[in-house]
């Protein structure tokens, strides 16, 4: 089998046009994945390759493994989904270190604009994933219910201080990274929670210091770890309960929505690392003036953004 046969063999963009459309999905899952509060597995859902994305985390396995330890490139080539996750990866990849300071920056000078945008977005997430629920039994409604719970206590948690130990910066990527393909969860809030949110991001503004290279190495262990990991344990879920799946992870979306609310009241804040960071706010209801009517307008266009991409999407799957 040849190189190129091996490539073509998996599944993927056939052509140039489409891998350009799948890394920009992966950028919009990498932006998405920086931001406290919202999952790029939201974004990989409503663009319609989240299945997908789970089928070729899977295809990393003991069998590509042993072929690249034997050399054999060919056949490791074959069994990973290479040309679905080189394009993916490449947007992922370029959104985390590009977008880590404008993300921030946005999110602190205008944030219940940014809010009522991701807002839009995930309202319409909601909309367009429960659809795939083709008939929502007592049980879907049940772990619907258990989803939003779980995910309305996750957002709600309070950071905490922890230490900056290699041990402990592999269990972060391990816990990140799950969260950050399950739609509503936020990896990086969860980072947040665990006090290593400023810490990693930093390390991604300047990635190739050699302190922050070893940061961010051993944080892409824990990365790999937990994702190989993680992706077979829903991977069951969908081939086996796929109603179910899709409940609980709208649930998941819901659950969310406590932490995206635009307008909010500090109620305690903390410095850690020299930033100040949030610990408890509350929502509050919005001041009905010009800056409400231009959220609105954002929130909006985020919800009329996701159902255009669900068009897209799914002419493209016909």
């Amino acid at each position: 089998m040849t190189f190129r046969q091996a490539l073509f063999s998996g599944p993927g963009p056939d052509t140039f046009s489409r891998a350009l459309v799948l890394a920009a999905k992966g950028f919009c899952m990498g932006a998405a994945d920086i931001v406290p509060g919202v999952s790029g597995g939201t974004v990989a859902f409503i663009t319609g390759i989240y299945e997908d994305l789970i089928a070729a985390i899977r295809s990393v396995n003991l069998r590509a493994i042993g072929a690249l330890l034997r050399f054999d490139l060919a056949g490791c080539i074959a069994q990973v989904h290479l040309r679905f996750l080189v394009p993916l990866l490449a947007g992922l990849g370029l959104a985390l270190v590009s977008m880590a300071g404008v993300m921030n920056m946005l999110l602190k000078s205008y944030p219940v604009q940014i809010w009522a945008l991701f807002l839009g977005l995930i309202l319409a997430s909601i909309l367009v994933v429960s659809r795939r629920v083709e008939r929502w039994t007592p049980a879907c409604w049940a772990w619907l219910v258990a989803g939003t719970l779980f995910s309305w206590f996750v957002v709600g948690m309070i950071p905490v201080t922890t230490p900056e130990t290699w041990w402990f910066i592999l269990l972060c990527g391990m816990i990140a990274i799950c969260a950050m393909i399950l739609p509503g969860i936020s990896g990086a809030f969860l980072l947040l929670i665990l006090g290593k949110y400023e810490y990693i991001t930093g390390a991604l503004r300047n990635p190739f210091d050699p302190g922050n290279l070893a940061v961010l190495a051993i944080f892409a262990c824990g990365c790999v770890i937990g994702i190989t990991s993680f992706s077979r344990v829903l991977h069951v879920f969908f081939v086996r309960w796929h109603a179910l799946a899709v409940a609980c992870l709208t649930g998941f979306m819901i659950g969310a929505l406590r932490k995206v609310w635009p307008w909010k009241e500090v109620l305690e804040t903390q410095i850690i690392r020299g930033k100040v960071h949030v610990l408890r706010d509350a929502n509050v209801l919005p001041a009905f003036d010009g800056d409400f009517m231009f959220a609105v307008l954002l929130m909006a266009t985020g919800f009329a953004l996701v159902v255009l991409l669900d068009r897209v999407s799914e002419r493209q799957a016909r």
